[in-house]
């Protein structure tokens, strides 16, 4: 039995014409990162490769150790002053760029990074820890950083209910 081979004819290929806004290409998140990276002043990339150190150091130790462990070593620091504001917005702005560069820096390695940069300043600060309150299917923890009375990293502590507060000595 002999089969023909009929041929399908074939579409013309037409390239797809793509509108004015998508001619040029897309930068990713990885290259707007590495672009304002790249775009810092000296003092302000020492700090983030600073932060960054930090970041990496806390989730290395939250990985291998105790979570109280790791707020030993990092309240040993004496801090007793109340930090400035710019101070809180450096260290909110390092530690959360920071963060995006280490996988699996959650809040709560954000916030022990926070306050172990803010303790070598010598300003106080605490962590503060909670639930997520209403929620009947799973349980949400969350960590926050203060100081005097002012979140530095974590957002808004709205709809959780405070648990512990973990301070600088």
């Amino acid at each position: 039995m002999r089969h023909s081979s009929r041929q399908a004819p074939q579409k013309a290929m037409i390239p797809r014409q793509r509108p004015a806004t998508e001619q040029r290409p897309r930068r990713t998140p990885r290259r707007r990162s590495l672009a304002r990276v790249l775009s810092l002043s000296g003092s302000e990339a020492l700090f983030l490769c600073h932060c960054l150190l930090v970041v990496a150091a806390i989730r290395l130790g939250l990985t291998l150790f105790s979570y109280n462990r790791v707020r030993g070593m990092v309240t040993r620091l004496n801090a007793r002053q109340c930090a400035s504001m710019g101070e809180l917005r450096l260290v909110a702005w390092g530690v959360a760029a920071a963060a995006r560069f280490v996988p699996r820096a959650t809040c709560l390695t954000q916030a022990l990074s926070g306050q172990y940069i803010l303790a070598r300043q010598g300003n106080a600060s605490s962590i503060r820890i909670g639930v997520e309150r209403g929620t009947g299917e799973q349980l949400k923890a969350h960590a926050w950083l203060v100081s005097d009375n002012h979140v530095v990293l974590g957002g808004s502590v709205d709809g959780f209910a405070h648990l512990v507060d973990h301070g600088s000595r």
